[in-house]
């Protein structure tokens, strides 16, 4: 067979490079996936430049290409054939902004529902304390909130000193380890096929309704969003997608998915609870910092609106980052 090697060396090379680019971006990323055109196209490239390999192997006057081409087509076929468990390196970076959004996503569904249970229990809670108003006693686990709640605003407005000063940093962490069990406890009730969490939403949403609704028919309603929203705005739906772990554990248990053995559903969402569950745990450390640092001071101390603006502006930048975040690839 006879070729015109340089023109046919200009031609191809193109595709070696677009192979080469290929092999760099897995070996950088070894838990990298490619999409099913990009498996496509690797496997076209690998296939050509094995081709282009047999044709050069005779033109002793190209040691250097041929040997460039050997060694691509072998990392090519190492990667095509590879059979081991990779290990990709953890990145923590790549982790929080891209693996735990497309985790979140991907189970959208188990997130709504543990939304709809929670607003369920809600609105029962505040139309149990509207029919009778002494129900918050039965309700409200915490005493101080089972106070009238314009007596209860008045005195914390007359705190102008620090009120937890020496004290901030044992108050954030008592609100992160309990905050934390509830959260590791709406999950793991997910081995009660679900009906567990399902009970732990619906009676956080009754507290929550209760609250509210208490509070606004008191006429206390800016107290409420400033004392509630700047960590209320992470903590609440940190607990909820808690809640979707427990959900999505529980729809693996009950196998909705076919004849898939319980094993592999297991190991399927194995991950992906690990995934939520820790980054639930990393909103609960903000949220019990704000809650420490900012929450428990109120008007004169500090304004309700800059307070309530705070809040808002960390729910608007959660929502992006759980709708948003990771829907583009590095790099392309």
């Amino acid at each position: 067979m006879i070729i015109d090697l340089p023109r046919f060396v200009a031609a191809e090379r193109p595709n070696w490079e677009e192979l080469e680019k290929f092999l760099a971006r897995l070996e950088i990323q070894p838990g990298a996936c490619l999409s099913l055109e990009e498996v496509r196209r690797f496997h076209l490239l690998y296939e050509r430049a094995a081709s282009d390999l047999s044709r050069i192997t005779t033109f002793s006057s190209e040691p250097e290409t041929r040997k460039y081409l050997e060694s691509l087509v072998a990392r090519a076929y190492g990667e095509i054939h590879e059979t081991r468990t990779r290990r990709a390196h953890l990145d923590p970076i790549r982790w929080f902004f891209q693996t735990l959004p497309r985790t979140f996503r991907r189970h959208g569904r188990a997130f709504a529902l543990a939304v709809a249970i929670t607003l369920t229990g809600s609105l029962f809670g505040g139309f149990a304390v509207a029919l009778d108003p002494e129900a918050k006693q039965i309700i409200t686990p915490f005493p101080h909130l089972l106070e009238d709640p314009a007596q209860r605003v008045a005195d914390e407005e007359k705190i102008v000193g620090d009120r937890l000063e020496g004290a901030k940093s044992s108050f954030s962490a008592q609100l992160m380890t309990h905050n934390t069990r509830v959260a590791i406890l709406a999950l793991a009730l997910g081995m009660t096929w679900g009906a567990g969490t399902a009970i732990l939403l619906f009676y956080n949403g009754v507290i929550l309704g209760a609250i509210a609704f208490d509070y606004i028919r008191a006429g206390q309603t800016t107290f409420l969003l400033g004392w509630l929203l700047p960590h209320g705005s992470v903590e609440i739906p940190a607990i909820l997608i808690a809640g979707q772990a427990g959900l999505v554990l529980a729809g693996a248990l009950i196998g909705w998915s076919g004849n898939v053995p319980l094993r592999l559903r297991l190991r399927e969402i194995g991950g992906d609870l690990v995934t939520l569950i820790s980054g639930v745990a990393i909103l609960l450390v903000w949220a019990g910092l704000v809650e420490s640092f900012l929450s428990q001071y109120h008007e004169p101390v500090f304004p309700y609106g800059a307070k309530i603006s705070l809040g808002l502006i960390e729910l608007g930048l959660l929502v992006f980052f759980l709708a948003r975040s990771g829907t583009i690839e590095p790099g392309k």
